[in-house]
């Protein structure tokens, strides 16, 4: 074996062992550790390409930033950091396990992301949405009782849609109202509801047995919601049934289950939860995801100030009577 085959092999080996410690050490999502693996893929191809090393222990600040520079070709910012993100990953991994000296990719910069405001529903239009199943007759009953307590938890207790399709019947516990959900990184949280979704989810769990039967032959799932045919509840199923009562419930044919979300958080920050309170129950790592619905109700606050306070009306009153003069 010639020195350049070993040095393929060993780039191989290095990103290999690092998504294997993704996936099985880290517990990282599937698609993280996908969309590492595409990015280290492209970045191999591009080392390949210019005749360097392929060997992460001859990475050079240089070839990182001339990699970047190649497939920026017009990318969004947020694209470029997720490959920044990537690279830095990769680079912590191998300084931990003793096979670079430095981790170069830490000296990028990653180029500023702009971050949109969640979108959320007034407490109305919530209301209306999770109401919305009641009144579709187009639905059959058991359908109507698992989209209705499907919609209270995404709401009620602000369940990612991922988190709501993977829950299993033994996570929910009626008694003390509150489910335990495995969130991002395999991490493990109980999640609170109140009555009106434990009053859903007794009615879906009267309807799912009915539906559970419907799986024929097939072994039997654990899962808590089912599809039409008894089969696990799909994330896509799950955004299709989020779009549906959107549509009907206000208007919203666009709603995702994470707006859903974003409303749970919005909704207890405006009635004057605590903030960490809400990081524990959405499953945040960090405080500062959180404290992004802290603009969302101070944006609402200013507007509502602008509308009916009598110093702002006076001011607007005085800056009026400024322009016409």
């Amino acid at each position: 074996m010639n020195a350049h085959a070993i040095a393929v092999a060993e780039l191989d080996l290095q990103i290999e062992r690092f998504l294997g410690w993704l996936a099985k050490e880290k517990r990282s999502p599937k698609s993280t550790v996908e969309t590492y693996a595409r990015v280290l893929t492209e970045l191999r191809a591009f080392l390949a390409s210019r005749g360097l090393p392929l060997d992460a222990r001859a990475l050079s600040l240089a070839s990182l930033r001339a990699f970047l520079a190649h497939v920026h070709d017009g990318a969004a910012a947020a694209t470029t950091a997720r490959k920044i993100s990537t690279l830095r990953s990769f680079g912590r991994y191998l300084l931990r396990q003793g096979e670079v000296k430095a981790n170069v990719a830490a000296q990028l910069k990653t180029p500023k992301v702009p971050r949109p405001l969640p979108h959320f529903l007034t407490v109305d239009e919530a209301f209306r949405v999770v109401e919305a199943p009641a009144e579709d007759l187009h639905r059959e009953d058991a359908l109507r009782a698992r989209d209705t307590a499907l919609l209270e938890l995404l709401y009620g207790a602000g369940l990612r849609v991922s988190e709501l399709a993977g829950l299993r019947l033994e996570a929910l516990d009626l008694a003390q109202q509150r489910v335990r959900v495995l969130g991002k990184g395999q991490k493990e949280r109980l999640a609170p509801f109140g009555g009106p979704a434990k009053v859903a989810l007794e009615g879906w769990i009267e309807e799912r047995a009915s539906v559970h039967e419907r799986r024929g032959a097939k072994a039997p799932t654990d899962k808590l919601f089912l599809g039409q045919r008894g089969t696990e509840l799909t994330v896509r199923q799950v955004q299709n049934i989020v779009r549906r009562y959107g549509a009907l419930g206000a208007g919203r044919g666009d709603l995702h289950p994470h707006a859903l979300r974003h409303t749970c958080a919005t909704h207890l920050l405006d009635a004057g939860a605590d903030l960490r309170g809400i990081q524990e129950l959405l499953g945040h790592a960090s405080l500062s995801t959180t404290q992004r619905y802290t603009h969302v109700t101070i944006d609402r606050l200013m507007a509502v100030y602008d509308k009916a306070h009598p110093l702002a009306r006076a001011s607007k009153a005085v800056r009026a009577a400024n322009d016409d003069q």
